[in-house]
């Protein structure tokens, strides 16, 4: 065997074994999902249960509001998307394609933020959200994820990709600033938009503490925090959980499934693959 066959040989198991290792903790909650109550701790534990009680889905859905879960956190994701796209493409555009003074310096320490840590902001943001009377309402859980500075630069470098000839010839034809944001720069950066809105709707489907702060009414809370009522004070219904869990890993599946073609484009040619 050649040393090139068996370095792709090598690369090959390699591989294989970091997809099995990424993929073990979903067949195991896939497989505690399925499980009887008094059958999730035994051990040897059982990968495949006998029998497997798919009533747990139906007892998950039913046990708390879980329609009302998931149509809360789409409401909620769909919206900080929108918002992040809008915001972070016009902040992106301004910093990729428009000369003004100390423009450099302001994109470093707008992406300076992104050094800060999620948690240290939670209580300013708290006293905001008081301040304004938004505590408990969905504008408390959408706005001040409106704007993202990751987003921002992804988008940024995904427009300097963009060949300044188009926007000369736009300018040639009368085309305005808007104009050339409109209708040059957002329909050739739809991968990048793409790549934005399947991390934004991710992170925001996926928010925990951030809701669990400002929502107490369980009418407006959203998936992952409804998954917390599985949980006792003295006990976990693990079954339930995981059932529930699963459930809410669709949504993001099928997101990342319709925008896998335009992500994986967003991702070589907006500079974060490595290159």
């Amino acid at each position: 065997m050649s040393k090139k066959r068996l370095g792709h040989l090598v690369a090959y198991v390699v591989l294989i074994m970091i997809c099995v290792g990424m993929i073990l903790p979903f067949l195991w909650t896939l497989s505690t999902a399925l499980k009887p109550s008094g059958k999730v701790f035994i051990y040897p534990p059982q990968w495949i249960p006998k029998p497997a009680t798919w009533k747990n889905f139906a007892t998950a859905w039913n046990r708390v509001p879980f329609g009302k879960f998931l149509i809360n956190s789409a409401l909620v994701s769909l919206s900080v998307v929108s918002l992040q796209l809008a915001t972070c493409s016009l902040s992106a555009y301004a910093f990729a394609r428009m000369e003004f003074p100390g423009r450099d310096q302001l994109f470093l320490l707008y992406l300076g933020t992104l050094m800060i840590p999620g948690q240290v902001v939670v209580i300013p943001n708290f006293i905001l959200m008081r301040y304004l009377g938004w505590l408990n309402t969905y504008s408390a859980m959408i706005l001040p994820a409106a704007f993202s500075a990751f987003g921002t630069f992804l988008l940024r470098q995904f427009f300097l990709t963009i060949p300044y000839e188009l926007e000369e010839a736009a300018r040639i034809d009368g085309c305005s600033r808007f104009g050339l944001y409109g209708r040059i720069i957002l329909p050739l950066s739809k991968p990048a938009l793409a790549s934005l809105a399947i991390f934004t709707f991710r992170s925001q489907w996926n928010a925990f503490l951030w809701p669990l702060i400002v929502i107490n009414d369980i009418a407006k809370m959203p998936i992952q925090v409804g998954l917390s009522f599985f949980r006792g004070m003295y006990d976990v219904q693990w079954e339930l959980m995981l059932a529930g869990t699963l459930i809410a890993l669709v949504p993001t599946l099928v997101v990342f499934a319709l925008g896998q073609r335009f992500f994986t484009q967003g991702i070589a040619l907006s500079g974060l693959g490595g290159r």
